[in-house]
């Protein structure tokens, strides 16, 4: 080897001895931050717990509170207060009278970008509560001018009290949150209108939230977290059906038009819209009646019949279709008896949509939260949320927070014996703080 061979040598492995150490320097300083980031995650994480335990209390309190005083929808003035006020008490930019009753309240952190969005829903039901709680609900309201119960029969009271907490969790952490926090208190979900006149008011401005996220009780064992990514939750139709025939004695019904009758062979073809000329291997679909009436008195056949239901569904295609079969089928069957139909129908709800992206990337934060064997892939609920509104405009998370007491029986929402094990308060808060936080710090990196 001559003495140029020699140096070039040198020099080779003096370039790969280099090149190797700033690859380890770099790893070295990629791992560190890495390691940093984690540490910093992780110390984040566990005050979230610290801070969620130390508010449970109060949080049984609240909803225990609103339990007892549950208001019907458009009508949530003294919940409204209590949340105005909670909010205020930790320091927040506070708006009210949104949407009639709606609270909103904005946390910022120690920057300003980006904004995530919490939701919960506030309005109760006209139903009698039946359970003996110490704090059973014992209002009574008018509704559709008749005197009913009211009853938390829903959970809105569980989902109301848990974001108060977490807004208090947060306030505590101001400033380590790596953006800004939107507090929504929604109106009116059980009539379908509360998030869409939330959104023509401006809920969704000033500051724009990046993403929403909300949850909702539900029938599962206490404590475990359900979501689907994609269609999760069904839209929601109003139906609507008028058939008119031609009054005329019950002892001679010949003499008229029999709209009972009519209502009747009608209730029964719309079933057969769904199971037989609708293809429910593609996806679930609902027709449902919920109200008929017609007539005063036993003996007399009234001139028409009124009735109102539900269409559920998944799929636009298929919910167009339903629409038209509905309408043909009640038209033809009333023609059939010299009676007449009009249906109407309102699109009142579309389809609670998780977000395939946001869910992907906050499923390991649900995880967490749950813990080993507790979070679940849940299957279409053909129950309807307007959370979806939010979901058109952003990208939004909505998922179920179990809360069947173990060993206990399942009842379901809208029942006067809907009951909520206490204990999946703490797992919601942790919930939602936890995917607000973890949001804001993936965003902003």
């Amino acid at each position: 080897m001559n003495a140029r061979s020699a140096e070039m040598n040198i020099f080779g492995r003096s370039y790969v001895v280099i090149v190797y150490a700033l690859v380890l320097l770099l790893t070295v300083s990629l791992c560190s931050d890495a390691l940093g980031q984690e540490s910093k995650s992780n110390a984040l994480w566990v005050k979230i717990d610290q801070l969620a335990s130390q508010v449970e209390p109060k949080c049984v309190a609240w909803r225990r509170d609103i339990h007892q005083n549950p208001e019907l929808s458009n009508c949530e003035f003294r919940t409204a207060q209590l949340v105005a006020e909670h909010l205020q008490s930790l320091g927040m930019e506070v708006k009210t009278g949104v949407a009639r009753t709606g609270v909103v309240g904005i946390l910022r952190g120690k920057q300003e970008t980006p904004v995530v969005a919490l939701r919960a829903d506030m309005d109760a039901l006209p139903v009698t509560e039946a359970p003996d709680l110490p704090f059973a609900s014992k209002v009574k309201a008018q509704y559709e001018g008749r005197e009913v119960g009211v009853m938390h029969a829903c959970g809105h009271d569980a989902h109301t009290a848990i974001l108060m907490a977490v807004a208090e969790v947060l306030s505590q952490m101001k400033e380590e949150l790596p953006g800004t926090v939107k507090f929504i208190f929604q109106p009116a979900e059980e009539r379908g209108e509360g998030a869409a006149q939330m959104i023509r008011e401006g809920v969704l401005d000033s500051p724009k939230p990046d993403a929403i996220f909300g949850l909702h009780v539900g029938t599962d064992p206490v404590g475990t977290i359900w979501y689907r990514p994609g269609g999760y939750l069904a839209s929601a139709d109003l139906l609507g059906i008028v058939i008119k025939g031609s009054q005329t004695h019950g002892a001679k019904p010949w003499m008229g038009i029999d709209p009972i009758v009519v209502a009747s062979q009608i209730i029964m073809g719309l079933q057969t819209i769904v199971s037989r000329q609708t293809d429910l291997t593609a996806t679930p679909a609902v027709i449902s009646i919920g109200s008929i009436h017609g007539g005063v008195r036993f003996n007399i056949i009234p001139d028409q019949v009124e009735m109102i239901g539900t269409i559920r569904s998944f799929d636009p295609r298929i919910q167009k279709e339903i629409h038209e079969r509905i309408q043909r089928t009640a038209k033809m069957i009333a023609e059939s008896g010299g009676a007449s139909a009009e249906v109407t129908i309102e699109m009142k709800v579309p389809v609670t949509f998780n977000d395939l992206d946001l869910t992907q990337q906050m499923t390991s934060t649900l995880e967490r939260v749950a813990g080993k064997g507790k979070l679940f892939v849940g299957p279409q609920t053909t129950g309807s949320e307007d959370f979806a509104y939010f979901q058109e405009r952003i990208p939004g998370l909505y998922f179920f927070l179990g809360i069947t007491p173990e060993g206990g029986k399942v009842v379901s929402q809208h029942s006067p014996h809907f009951y909520v094990d206490e204990k999946a308060l703490g797992v919601g808060i942790r919930a939602l703080a936890h995917l607000a936080v973890d949001y804001l710090a993936n965003q902003g990196r």
